[in-house]
């Protein structure tokens, strides 16, 4: 397999073609990180959750998303539902406690939005905030890459 890296690498080369060695996931600045791979975009009391681009990277191709009804409440923590990829099915879990208020219909049809669009139109649900202070519990972007750096180096 190394070998033809290798010639792939050294062909691309000669041909002038860059080859994308995925090293990293991407990792957004404005949004707050679980040790779950969750991530939550703030605005007001409202809340923008979905899956990171670590966490889709290693799922595979998702195949299914299990979204919960719109007024379920959700605690900060605890599954609200599940992502199926070809490779396994993972707990989604809330990193804020607060109630649905909004679930992203579209992935019942294409689910992987979470793959192509884990931050944009991959989100799974929104939740209107119990308390703000959850966000105290959550890693920002540079504590998240540094987490993701030391999980993937004892794999």
């Amino acid at each position: 397999m190394a070998s033809t890296m290798l010639w792939a690498s050294r062909a691309a080369s000669y041909l002038r073609i860059s080859v994308f060695h995925r090293g990293f996931s991407t990792v957004l600045k404005d949004l707050k990180y679980a040790d779950s791979h969750e991530w939550v975009k703030v605005s007001g009391n409202a809340a923008t959750i979905g899956i990171t681009d670590h966490a889709q990277d290693h799922l595979g191709d998702v195949v299914y998303v299990e979204l919960p009804e719109v007024g379920a409440a959700v605690k900060q923590g605890d599954s609200f539902g599940a992502v199926e990829s070809v490779k396994a099915t993972s707990d989604v879990n809330s990193p804020v406690s607060g109630k649905v208020i909004e679930v992203n219909e579209e992935l019942s049809n294409s689910p992987a939005l979470v793959n192509s669009s884990p931050y944009e139109n991959g989100w799974i649900i929104k939740v209107e905030m119990n308390d703000s202070g959850d966000l105290k519990n959550l890693m920002d972007s540079e504590e998240y890459s540094k987490f993701c750096e030391e999980e993937d180096s004892k794999h």
